[in-house]
C-alpha cells in the first residue's frame, strides 16, 4: 500500500476529499496531516476522519528540521500540500526530490508566487478580466509555485463572475483533479 502524508494550513476541504477518495478506493495509507496553523479547521476535520495531525511550529519545520526528521520516519511516497502557505526549505526538497507536490488555484506561471493564494487569486483573475481560471497541479521546488508542472485544468471565467463564483468553479476542479492526479503519480 502506498503512503502519503499531507500539509494544509487553512480548513482541510481538499485534505477532506482525499482522504474520502482513497479511503473508498483501499489503495493508498494517509500516514498523517502536517498544520502550521493551530487554529486552523483542518484539525478539527482529521479528528472526524480519524487521521492523526501534527500541529507543529516554524522553529520546527525550518530551524531544527524536526518535522523532516519525522517525514524520513514515515517515508512517505508523496508528500502533498493541500492549502499549505510556508515556501518548503531545500533540505525537505533535496530528501524528498520529486516527491512533493502542490496545488495552486490559478493556471501557473499567472498568479503564483508568495501572497498568491485563495481569495487573492480569484479576486486577482476577476480584477484582470481573465477569460479563464484553474488549477495548476506541480512538483514543488525552492520557489513558490515554480515547480514543474504535472497538470493544468482550466475552466471559464465569465464577465460577470465575483472573486466568489470564480473559486466555487475552481474548487470544483480541486476537488475532481488533485485525488485523480495524486493516484496517476502513485501508480506510474
Amino acid at each position: 500500500m502506498k503512503k502519503i502524508v499531507l500539509f494544509a494550513s487553512g480548513s482541510g476541504s481538499n485534505v477532506e476529499n482525499i482522504a474520502k477518495y482513497f479511503e473508498e478506493k483501499g489503495t493508498v495509507e494517509i500516514k498523517g496531516v502536517f498544520c502550521n496553523n493551530p487554529n486552523a479547521y483542518v484539525i478539527e476535520r482529521c479528528d472526524n476522519l480519524g487521521i492523526p495531525c501534527r500541529v507543529f511550529s516554524r522553529n520546527e519545520f525550518r530551524d531544527n528540521l524536526e518535522i523532516l526528521n519525522e517525514l524520513r520516519e514515515l517515508k512517505p511516497d508523496l508528500i502533498v500540500l493541500a492549502g499549505f502557505l510556508w515556501l518548503i526549505p531545500s533540505a525537505y526538497i533535496q530528501q524528498f526530490s520529486d516527491k512533493i507536490i502542490n496545488i495552486h488555484p490559478a493556471l501557473l506561471p499567472k498568479y503564483g508566487g508568495k501572497g498568491m493564494y485563495g481569495h487573492h487569486v480569484h479576486q486577482s483573475v476577476v480584477d484582470n478580466k481573465e477569460k479563464e481560471s484553474g488549477i495548476t497541479i506541480h512538483y514543488v521546488n525552492e520557489h513558490y509555485d515554480e515547480g514543474q508542472v504535472i497538470k493544468q485544468v482550466s475552466c471559464k471565467v465569465e464577465p460577470s463572475d465575483s472573486a466568489d463564483d470564480v473559486a466555487a468553479k475552481v474548487h470544483e476542479l480541486e476537488y475532481i483533479y488533485f485525488p485523480q492526479t495524486i493516484d496517476e503519480l502513485l501508480n506510474a
